[in-house]
């Protein structure tokens, strides 16, 4: 089992840059791939980014490539979106989530735990 909890998030315009944290606990943070998922009302949750156990491999939606950029710690059980360059389309909530898989899993039923979400929400 393994709980987890997301900081940041919240208003900017576009252009500017966010940056959301997860903070994992429970059993050993390396034993889980690490995603970013993001949904609004009324559509899927929708891919963003992945990243393995060991931290290399990130892999990103063609959406948000060269402006997200996902990262982790963990000696600090923490998994890092960093946003940079936002858009109005990313408005939305914030999902990260944790998987037992082996590499950069996807979609969402590959992730096994999620965190509770954070709004981001990109004014024009």
């Amino acid at each position: 089992q393994v709980q987890l909890v997301q900081s940041g998030g919240g208003l900017v315009q576009a252009g500017g840059s966010l940056r959301l944290s997860c903070a994992a606990s429970g059993r050993t943070f390396s034993s889980y791939a690490m995603g970013w998922f993001r949904q609004t009302p009324g559509k899927d949750r929708e891919f963003v980014a992945a990243i393995s156990r060991s931290g290399g491999d990130p892999f990103y939606a063609d959406s948000v490539k060269g402006r997200f950029t996902i990262s982790r710690d963990n000696a600090k059980n923490t998994v890092i979106l960093q946003m940079n360059s936002l858009k109005p389309e990313d408005t939305a909530v914030y999902y990260c989530a944790a998987s037992v898989r082996l590499g950069v899993p996807q979609g969402p039923s590959n992730y096994d735990y999620w965190g509770r979400g954070t709004q981001v929400t990109v004014s024009s």
